[in-house]
């Protein structure tokens, strides 16, 4: 559904992502994971149009995307969920949620519905003001604006960060709920562990390069992996 051919990446000097490749098939939940400033996610907000690549192509579904702007992007099926979140604090979980939305000019009746129905907790909340959710809150509501431009692909950065276990735990069976229902998910998460087991297939990321590849289950029992991310 989605391929990266030879992608590479440049901060000035620094080349972050080094030449890879890699693909993502439909319905599947991909992971890439990796240390601190492997690259990861350098990759999702390139995908995403955030940043241009110094070479490669993106190709979704066969067509180039690579030179689309951010919006482009999103309308053509693909949404980010960033690190860190980034609601709009001031206005409220419903406002925030048609954010998302931004690019539609139908109704978004069905699609609120369907995020209340993954979020029950939104639909309690939602003319309260984001700011005033909690950390695991803010997380559906990031996960729930990003589901509201009905992508076919959605990509979680660090979905899990600064979260209670418990409340991670619930934030897991929901991607595996949003993939159920027809969803490809690109995932970074540093919760190795987590993310192989609910991934079809894994990537590692080392210094910007690609260093091992397979299911999910094949690399969380893959010694180097072990060692090397799963304590």
């Amino acid at each position: 559904m989605l391929k990266i051919d030879e992608l590479k990446v440049r901060y000035g000097g620094i080349e972050a992502v080094k030449g890879i490749t890699f693909e993502v098939p439909e319905r599947k939940i991909v992971t890439l994971i990796g240390a601190n400033g492997a690259g990861k996610s350098t990759t999702l907000r390139t995908i995403a149009g955030l940043v241009k690549p110094a070479h490669g192509r993106i190709h979704l579904q066969g067509e180039d995307i690579t030179a689309l702007s951010p919006d482009r992007i999103v309308s053509k099926g693909i949404t980010l969920v960033p690190e860190g979140r980034h609601v709009f604090p001031d206005l409220t979980v419903l406002e925030n949620l048609k954010i998302g939305a931004y690019l539609r000019r139908d109704s978004l009746d069905d699609d609120l519905n369907w995020v209340y129905e993954l979020f029950p907790r939104l639909k309690e909340r939602s003319w309260q003001a984001a700011g005033t959710l909690s950390g695991g809150e803010q997380q559906m509501l990031a996960v729930g604006r990003a589901l509201m431009s009905r992508p076919k692909i959605i990509m979680m950065d660090e979905p899990s960060l600064g979260l209670a276990p418990i409340v991670v735990k619930g934030i897991f069976d929901i991607i595996k709920e949003i993939n159920r229902q027809g969803v490809t998910v690109l995932l970074i998460e540093q919760n190795a562990n987590m993310a192989l087991r609910i991934a079809d297939v894994a990537y590692v990321l080392e210094t910007g390069k690609l260093t091992l590849s397979g299911s999910g289950k094949e690399l969380l029992n893959n010694e180097q992996v072990k060692k090397a991310y799963l304590g």
